[in-house]
């Protein structure tokens, strides 16, 4: 039998307030533990929550940028829930009012572009963390967390497989960046989701039970995590069973999905109206202050980069799926005319170590300002591309600036016509059966002569003196 995936993302995007969404502690990653708490994060009596107004307009330019309703009346609930690290006992969120509506972005997977509609963002508040390996036998509790402001991001369920919904990922964390509202580091918790999957027959208009797998932060477990729940699911439909609705977690280690309890429903959670926070209102004129702040998107960029810059699509595309690798460009671009040279670095040799390392170009020791020496360099022939590469994988291990490694290391290129004419002389004499043939009509032996000059001189050359001045001499 043909069974249809049905999948649906709900992504959480910590968003870089420098307080949090109800109290004045501070966001701060890796601060000691329980040290980024106050009265408020501790859930004590009396207290009372104020909203953080930075966090709706982020909210609101994410809103905008997924051409999205904004609610301009937007106000809180309770979600009801004992967790030992949700010291209230509830967690304050938007169910009935979010700040974000229906909205839509753009995905370009398995060779295609594809529309997934966005049903809501709501702002909600993260809980704190459980630590279970400092203490013997026990577990601590970590609140530095609790109470930072998170926009959870709800997709309709219309992705198709595990591909799409790494790329309808990758497109979330590309316009939170662009509009820095997010810094977008998932090994620190700035993103993650929940992944819901469903199976059902191809022909049936009602989704299938879905399972839900909870708090993956990386692209490639998202992958991994579907796949395996594909299958799992697959084979007990196949088998004549029923999906159990509930919530699974993912294990990296052992690569599969695990039970962990059964799936609430919404009125198992009892929300209501938060009693201690009024309705918030953003007036017109708020928003379209906010409209015409938003920054350039991915998008506008990528075509800019086809129009004007006259890249090739596939390149466009590349450089302006990352504001980092944007950022690269741009800068680069400024120090030279020869803006296809840029690119095809970006996206040849860069793209390549990124590939390699698996990882994000912003966890990379590349700087825009040290790839933009390194392509300056190349236009003023400095170095040579074979040397520029060397000098690239030496940043990319060390980090130490461009010119620093250019001069430790002698990589200067020589641009002494007269000192590679005679290595160029010397060669020819060296290597008369090649000088023959060469001249018998085998024109594939020119490169042989450039390779032993390019290996005489440790690649520091001039290719185009070198070409020049071997045609001279091997009339």
């Amino acid at each position: 039998m043909t069974w249809q995936t049905v999948i649906g993302l709900e992504i959480h995007v910590q968003l870089s307030t420098k307080s949090k969404l109800f109290s004045g502690a501070s966001t701060g990653f890796g601060a000691e533990p329980n040290t980024h708490v106050d009265l408020v994060d501790m859930g004590l009596p009396g207290v009372l929550p104020v909203p953080n107004k930075d966090a709706f307009l982020k909210a609101i330019r994410f809103g905008l940028a997924t051409n999205a309703e904004i609610n301009q009346v937007s106000s809180f609930d309770r979600k009801n829930y004992f967790y030992p690290d949700l010291p209230k006992g509830y967690q304050i969120t938007q169910m009935a009012m979010p700040i974000v509506g229906k909205g839509s972005i753009k995905i370009f997977a398995n060779g295609e572009e594809k529309i997934i509609n966005i049903t809501r963002a709501h702002l909600e508040e993260d809980a704190g963390k459980s630590v279970h390996d400092l203490f013997d036998g026990e577990t601590g509790i970590d609140l530095n967390r609790a109470g930072t402001p998170l926009l959870e991001i709800v997709s309709e369920p219309e992705i198709a497989n595990a591909k799409e919904a790494v790329a309808y990922f990758k497109a979330i964390r590309q316009i939170v960046t662009f509009l820095d509202i997010c810094d977008g580091v998932m090994a620190e918790g700035s993103m993650r989701c929940d992944v819901n999957v469903s199976m059902k027959k191809v022909d049936d208009s009602e989704l299938g039970t879905r399972a839900e797998i909870k708090n993956i932060n990386s692209f490639k477990f998202i992958e991994r995590a579907i796949a395996f729940e594909i299958d799992r699911q697959t084979k007990i439909l196949e088998s004549g069973g029923s999906v159990v609705q509930e919530t699974r977690l993912y294990d990296s280690v052992k690569n599969e999905t695990r039970s962990m309890r059964s799936k609430e429903e919404a009125n198992d959670y009892r929300y209501f109206p938060e009693p201690d926070l009024l309705p918030v209102v953003i007036s017109d004129k708020e928003l379209e202050e906010i409209r015409l702040s938003l920054p350039e998107l991915p998008e506008q960029k990528e075509k800019r980069y086809i129009n004007e810059v006259k890249l090739e699509e596939s390149e466009a595309r590349i450089i302006a799926s990352s504001k980092t690798m944007a950022n690269m460009f741009e800068e680069a671009c400024l120090k030279t005319d020869d803006s296809s040279l840029v690119a095809r670095w970006l996206v040849g040799e860069v793209s390549a170590l990124l590939n390699k390392d698996n990882i994000e170009i912003d966890e990379s020791k590349l700087t825009s300002n040290n790839f933009a020496v390194l392509i300056e360099r190349i236009s003023d022939k400095t170095i040579s591309g074979k040397i520029a590469k060397s000098v690239l994988e030496e940043i990319w291990e060390s980090g130490n600036d461009v010119d620093a490694i250019i001069n430790d290391k002698g990589l200067v290129q020589i641009q002494d016509e007269s000192l590679l004419e005679n290595i160029a002389k010397k060669i020819i004499e060296d290597n008369p059966a090649q000088v023959n043939a060469y001249k018998a009509g085998k024109d594939r032996l020119f490169g042989f002569f450039v390779g032993q000059v390019m290996k005489e001189t440790q690649g520091k050359a001039n290719p185009q003196s070198v070409n020049e001045i071997l045609k001279k001499l091997l009339k």
